[in-house]
């Protein structure tokens, strides 16, 4: 969650002060980002307003984060990620903009940083992922210049575009590190659209791209892989697996890497490099009565319920999903937390069930993509009458026109 900031809000939304005396509201959702939103948005247009809840989140800002791939890759504008927070609270909920610092579910409330406690009879936590920059030596002091770039964040998208653009040749490295990430296939994504660039500007033969990955294989589903191994081939992408970044060192432009097998440690000189930065859960959540041993919101993965408190649910990057974390696996968990915490406070059991579903919209290359879905025991849960393993143009036309506007205009208002 973001540092706080002032914002205004939207003619229909509320928002309490962060300071005062104790509050309470039927539901609280902590996280202003995709799934809470998203959840927050259903519960109010289900119940017809008629049901108070609360977002806590500090953020000035919300952001569309699948387009940053494209922003990277030159193909998106990243103004068109950013709009500010105040704009997508729903209608009738009331933004509390503030971080949270601590949560007492056996009291059923939370504290916020500024000190003030807010009571819940529900209790959803979608407070994303954590992104650990710091894990890698030299990364934070050299982000955003010396050929050093990640897509990972609005402020850095644009230099990947500005790094692959004005590659003139020499060693271009990739990286992916340990799971969990958010948008799994990210990593590679950029790698592709790099290569397709370079070819296009000339520089493909005076080019080394690598593609560094602490994974063992290019993606965990058999159908999938198989076509993205064959792209890889057909691009001439070296692959690294099961090596890990460690260090940067922007004085040598060496990236130092960690063999997860034998324990040694690989220099390679770079020209550029794209890192995704090791990830985990948020330290409040982590150092909370919610967490599993992992440091995750431990929910039951069917019903998305918690598994001690049951006025408690999760979903998004902070739960401990056995899935990827992408927003196409929120769009499904959400209708699930709503008809579950509806049957709750109806003094019902909760029965609706998620089964694992994901999607990874894997850009191959400018106006290619394979549209991954799977569920939890990886296998393809697809969308459309066709097969979805080949790169297409209009999975492609689907990522870069039809999603954002699902997002915008589906999700974030309750109606997708």
């Amino acid at each position: 969650m973001a540092t706080p900031t002032t914002s205004g809000t939207s003619a229909d939304a509320s928002m309490e002060s962060s300071t005062g005396e104790v509050t309470h509201h039927q539901v609280v959702v902590v996280g202003g980002g995709t799934a809470g939103i998203t959840v927050a948005a259903r519960l109010i247009r289900r119940r017809r307003g008629a049901i108070d809840v609360a977002i806590v989140d500090p953020a000035s800002d919300h952001f569309y984060q699948p387009a940053w791939t494209l922003v990277g890759g030159g193909a998106f504008r990243p103004e068109r990620t950013r709009r500010p927070e105040a704009s997508v609270i729903p209608p009738g909920a009331t933004w509390i903009q503030a971080a949270v610092e601590e949560f007492d579910p056996e009291h059923s409330r939370l504290k916020t940083a500024a000190g003030q406690w807010i009571q819940y009879d529900s209790l959803v936590v979608a407070a994303g992922i954590r992104l650990k920059w710091n894990a890698i030596k030299g990364l934070e002091e050299t982000l955003g210049r010396n050929g050093v770039c990640s897509n990972y964040s609005f402020e850095t998208a644009s230099y990947t575009w500005q790094c692959i653009r004005e590659f003139s040749g020499g060693n271009a490295i990739f990286t992916q590190p340990p799971p969990p990430i958010k948008c799994g296939g990210a990593p590679q994504k950029i790698c592709y659209l790099a290569e397709d660039y370079f070819r296009s500007a000339g520089v493909r033969d005076k080019s080394r791209i690598i593609f560094a990955s602490a994974e063992a294989t290019i993606f965990a589903v058999e159908k999938y892989r198989k076509v993205l191994e064959r792209v890889i081939e057909r691009k001439g992408i070296e692959t690294m697996y099961r090596y890990n970044l460690i260090a940067v060192s922007p004085d040598t432009k060496e990236a130092i890497f960690e063999n997860l097998e034998t324990g040694d440690e690989l220099a390679l000189q770079y020209d550029m490099i794209h890192v995704t930065p090791p990830q985990g859960p948020p330290d409040f959540i982590a150092s909370s009565p919610l967490a599993d041993a992992g440091g995750w919101v431990d929910v039951d993965q069917y019903t998305l319920q918690h598994r001690r408190y049951e006025n408690v649910f999760a979903l998004g990057d902070c739960a401990n999903l056995p899935t990827s974390k992408t927003g196409a696996a929120i769009r499904k968990q959400a209708p699930v937390v709503v008809n579950n915490l509806q049957a709750l406070l109806a003094g019902d059991a909760p029965a609706a069930r998620y089964s694992g579903y994901t999607s990874c919209p894997l850009v191959t290359g400018y106006g290619k993509l394979v549209l991954a879905e799977f569920d939890y025991d990886k296998q393809p849960e697809e969308t459309f009458p066709f097969d979805q393993a080949k790169e297409r143009y209009s999975m492609y036309l689907l990522k870069k026109y039809g999603l954002p506007l699902l997002y915008w205009q589906g999700m974030l208002k309750g109606r997708a």
